[in-house]
């Protein structure tokens, strides 16, 4: 049996369709396609669906604008967080590490080393954080900026205690796995807000030109008002861990950590919340129930699923149909459709492309061009460049709000999938949802109570 399978879910993304479809609107120039002015609109047969200025489109500079030096600590030390480490200090001038933590020594002395040889970045030793309290002693420090790359379960605490210590966050997503964690988040956001405290989430097409220039067009009208849309995230299988004698219960699980419910939330969680999050972001509409399905059929380690397909109601009628897979062997598709009264958008087959409802292309965007006009068109890169630009220039974006809905959404499904059961928001905001181990410890654990989840009923 083979180790371990590495199709990364980042790798994957930038080899699928929707990383061909980066570029500028085709004949609109370098400078404009991001402007939020809906003038003309009228003229065009357009009605603009929300006002100018009432939603954010941000700034995408190859780079940030210079500033005042900032101090980044980074809690997760593993791939990701090594990758969001050289993201940031490649987003700008003046920024720099200065202190790490995780759970495990071996992933900060990695991080350290990689940051030594590219960077030539010292990080000292007595900025080095081993253990669970790790967070804690790498928030204490005076650093402005922590990048919180853990296990998705990790974040809605660490996140809570990061803002009461004033600290700018970039979190990657998603941003909680439970009920509890959800209201962590959202009450941490809003001491954010009230601080004027800086925090971005991982949802990288926030920040990925295609898709911020698709928004400024259904927000001008292009589309009309949404009526539904659909979502896959469907792929082969990620990777896992087979354990090792020598590892411990919680090691086993955290270095196999994307297969666990409890840590990762299950994949319609932790990589499908990127495809839901365009459809909430895009419709501005929170979800008001769902109902799907889902079962285990090839996945080799952990305790959940490798597959969903969810009807989500959104709170004006709506519905969403979300779908993710994990398998060897079967078709893939990475992208979204959304559909309004005037056409369609939709990311697939390399292209973004808004079409009307006879199905002729009306809009598209240009990659091409895109690259004539930018040196840096990583949306990973650009997420810190613009995190980096509302710290320096004072303009404080709060990101963790808006991802939370997103996020519930995928747990509102999951939920439904594992039970069988319809599931709604009121409901679940408020639920004892909580999926702590009753024994979490950097040691042994109770691992008979991680099963795969039965819906339903058995007949008779």
């Amino acid at each position: 049996m083979k180790k371990e399978n590495n199709v990364s879910r980042r790798t994957f993304l930038k080899s699928s369709a929707l990383a061909g479809t980066i570029g500028v609107i085709s004949g609109g120039g370098a400078s404009g396609f991001l402007s939020s002015c809906s003038s003309g609109n009228e003229k065009n047969g357009k009605t603009p669906i929300r006002e100018a200025g009432s939603y954010y489109i941000p700034e995408l500079p190859d780079m940030a604008a210079d500033g005042k030096e900032l101090r980044a600590g980074v809690i997760g030390c593993g791939g990701r967080g090594s990758g969001a480490a050289m993201n940031f200090l490649n987003s700008a001038n003046g920024v720099t590490i200065v202190a790490l933590g995780d759970v495990f020594e071996e992933r900060i002395t990695s991080l350290a080393d990689k940051l030594k040889k590219e960077k030539n970045i010292d990080v000292a030793a007595d900025m080095r954080f081993v253990g669970l309290d790790a967070y804690k002693q790498v928030i204490d420090t005076d650093v402005d900026i922590i990048l919180d790359c853990t296990p998705p379960y990790f974040r809605a605490p660490h996140f809570e205690y990061a803002v009461q210590k004033n600290k700018h966050c970039f979190l990657e997503k998603p941003m909680f796995v439970d009920a509890v964690g959800y209201r962590k988040v959202i009450a941490a956001s809003k001491q954010a807000q009230a601080k004027k405290l800086c925090v971005v989430t991982g949802t990288q097409r926030h920040h990925q030109r295609n898709y911020v220039a698709s928004f400024q067009q259904i927000m001008d009208g292009a589309i009309g008002e949404i009526t539904g849309g659909v979502v896959y995230w469907n792929q082969s299988m990620l990777w896992y861990r087979e354990r090792q004698p020598e590892w411990n219960d919680f090691e086993f699980m955290v270095k196999d950590w994307v297969n666990w419910k409890w840590l990762s939330g299950d994949h319609i969680i932790e990589q499908h919340v990127h495809n839901i999050d365009v459809f909430t972001w895009f419709s501005g509409l929170k979800p008001v129930s769902a109902v799907g399905f889902g079962s285990r059929q090839r996945r080799v380690t952990g305790d959940q699923y490798d597959n969903f397909s969810i009807d989500i109601t959104m709170e004006n009628g709506v519905h969403l149909h979300s779908m993710c897979r994990q398998i060897d062997g079967c078709v893939n598709n990475v992208s979204e459709f959304i559909q309004g009264t005037k056409g369609s958008w939709s990311t697939t087959n390399g292209e973004t492309v808004i079409k009307d409802l006879e199905g002729n292309v009306v809009w598209q965007f240009d990659m091409e061009d895109e690259k004539a006009n930018y040196k840096q068109t990583d949306p990973y890169t650009l997420e810190h460049v613009d995190f980096v630009n509302s710290i320096r220039k004072n303009t404080p974006i709060e990101q963790a709000s808006e991802t939370a809905i997103s996020n519930m959404a995928a747990l509102m499904g999951r939920e439904s999938a594992y039970t069988g059961q319809e599931t709604n928001w009121d409901t679940m905001t408020a639920s004892s949802l909580d999926y702590t181990p009753a024994d979490l410890n950097i040691g042994k654990m109770d691992m008979s109570t991680y099963v795969v989840p039965v819906p339903g009923s058995a007949k008779g």
